[in-house]
C-alpha cells in the first residue's frame, strides 16, 4: 500500500508514501557517479548518473523505493499484488530484474523520453535477488517535470501507459484506476451551485461541499482518488520551502496511522516514512513516521565523483 504523486510548484517535486507492516533498514542512499552498479544479467556499469533516494542496501547493492537522478528524472516502485507478472529471460532483450529497475533507469536515462525508449529494450526478467529474497510483485511510475508515465509488467507484457494524472497507487491495474476517476467528475474544491431540488430551497451549511463523496478510505483506489483531486486543486506556491510543505501537506491525506490497517497476522501496515524529491536541485526530503519533522539529503553537498555509496541513517 503505497501513494506516489509528481508536482510541478516552485521546482518539479516527486515523493512518496511507504506503506508497509515493517522496516527492512532503509536509509538515504547517494550511488555516485563511479560506483559499480553490477547488474544480474545485465553486465557492470562503472560510471552513470548519480542517484538520490530511499533504499534497502543488500551485499552493498542499493534496491531502491524511489529516487531521483543528476538529471532530474524520478522514479519509484509500488506494490503491485495478483497482477505483476516477471517472465523468464529473453535472449533477445536485455534482462533486468525488478529490484534492478529504479537503479537501471535512473543511472541511464536523463528523461522521460529516454527512459521509455530503452524500457522498450528491456525485459523484466523473474531474476530473485538471493534465495531468501524473492522478488515483490510492483509496478513503477517514472517522472520528469515534462512528463510522466506508468510502467507494468503483466502476463500480456511490458506497458507503458502516459499518466497525465502523475498519481500512482498499488491496485487495479494503471488503466483501471484512470477509468475510475470518471465516477468522480463532479467533485470540486469550489461550493456546488445547484442549490434546489425543485421547489425545495437547499442550504450550503458547510464549507467544503465541493468534494462530498471524495473517498477517505485507505483502499489504492480511494488514495488514488483522493490524491489525483487534491494534487490538482493545490495551490502552487512561490518558494521551496512552501513548496515543500505543500508537497507533504498533500500526501499526508494518504498516510496511514498505526491501527488503521490491520492484516490477519494483527500486525499494522502504516506509512515508514514519507519522502519529497526536489528532482531539478538535487534534494531529498523525508518525514519517518516516528519523527514528523522534515529532513533532507542534498546530493550536491556530496562527492558525485566518489566510487562509494554514501549512506545516512533516518
Amino acid at each position: 500500500m503505497c501513494t506516489a504523486i509528481g508536482c510541478n510548484f516552485k521546482s518539479f517535486y516527486f515523493g512518496r508514501t511507504l506503506d508497509l507492516d515493517c522496516s527492512y533498514g532503509e536509509k538515504v542512499v547517494i550511488t555516485p557517479r563511479n560506483f559499480s552498479l553490477n547488474f544480474k544479467l545485465a553486465g557492470m556499469l562503472p560510471s552513470h548518473y548519480a542517484i538520490i533516494g530511499m533504499a534497502a542496501l543488500m551485499d552493498n547493492f542499493p534496491l531502491y523505493y524511489d529516487a531521483a537522478n543528476e538529471k532530474g528524472l524520478c522514479m519509484a516502485g509500488l506494490r503491485f499484488s495478483n497482477n505483476a507478472y516477471y517472465s523468464d529471460v529473453l535472449p533477445d532483450r536485455t534482462n533486468i530484474a525488478p529490484f534492478e529497475f529504479i537503479s537501471y533507469i535512473l543511472s541511464s536515462c536523463s528523461s522521460v523520453s529516454e527512459a521509455r525508449k530503452l524500457i522498450g529494450e528491456l525485459n523484466i526478467a523473474d531474476i530473485p535477488f538471493s534465495a531468501e529474497l524473492p522478488n515483490t510483485p510492483l509496478h513503477w511510475i517514472i517522472a520528469d517535470k515534462e512528463e510522466t508515465i506508468t510502467v507494468e509488467a503483466v502476463k500480456e507484457g511490458l506497458f507503458i501507459y502516459d499518466n497525465k494524472v502523475g498519481v500512482l497507487t498499488n491496485n487495479p491495474p494503471f488503466p483501471l484506476q484512470l477509468h475510475r476517476l470518471n465516477n468522480y467528475a463532479f467533485l470540486s474544491a469550489r461550493e456546488p451551485e445547484n442549490l434546489k431540488i425543485g421547489s425545495v430551497e437547499l442550504e450550503k451549511y458547510s464549507l467544503g461541499l465541493g468534494a462530498l463523496g471524495l473517498p477517505g478510505d485507505f483502499s489504492s483506489e480511494s488514495r488514488f482518488i483522493r490524491a489525483a483531486f487534491l494534487k490538482e486543486n493545490s495551490i502552487c506556491p512561490k518558494d521551496e520551502k512552501d513548496s515543500v510543505s505543500q508537497f507533504f501537506h498533500v500526501l499526508n491525506t494518504v498516510n496511514i496511522p498505526k491501527g488503521l490497517v490491520v492484516l490477519p497476522d494483527e500486525k499494522c501496515h502504516y506509512t515508514l516514512y514519507t519522502s519529497c524529491m526536489d528532482a531539478e536541485r538535487g534534494i531529498y526530503y523525508y518525514k519517518p513516521y516516528e519523527n514528523q519533522t522534515v529532513k533532507w539529503v542534498d546530493m550536491n553537498r556530496k562527492d558525485l565523483d566518489s566510487s562509494s555509496l554514501l549512506c545516512f541513517e533516518l
